[in-house]
């Protein structure tokens, strides 16, 4: 592969570097408020809106949509139908915060141990 200027640059058995299109740095957080506003960041908000929909969707119609379909739903089947579509959004809503979360202080989290992170005695 030659370096010229202009020339397409390709990557074998590698997965091609992301590249965020969106501006300005995505948002980070450390403290709940910079959660708040992280989750409220409208990539973020769609994304975890769209996820939300779309498995909810598939679960309420595993677990409710007989007894809506047989005119048999009541107030307590609606509820339960809102928490089918709230759950998966406030689990995606943790995977976001999950994965924008800075590490504490300067350098980081502390280097830990390779291995499982409860130590067993053997007898």
């Amino acid at each position: 592969m030659t370096d010229t200027p202009g020339a397409a640059r390709t990557t074998v058995g590698r997965n091609p570097p992301k590249v965020w299109d969106g501006g300005a740095e995505p948002p980070t957080w450390a403290t709940w408020r910079e959660a708040r506003a992280v989750l409220a960041h409208p990539p973020h908000l769609r994304r975890t809106a769209a996820i939300a929909l779309v498995v909810g969707t598939i679960l309420f119609g595993i677990n409710q949509l007989d007894v809506v379909l047989r005119g048999e739903a009541d107030t307590v089947v609606w509820i339960k139908a809102a928490v089918t579509y709230l759950v998966p959004f406030c689990v995606s809503c943790a995977g976001v915060l999950v994965g924008t979360r800075c590490p504490p202080g300067p350098a980081g989290p502390p280097d830990t141990p390779p291995g499982p992170d409860i130590e067993r005695e053997v007898a």
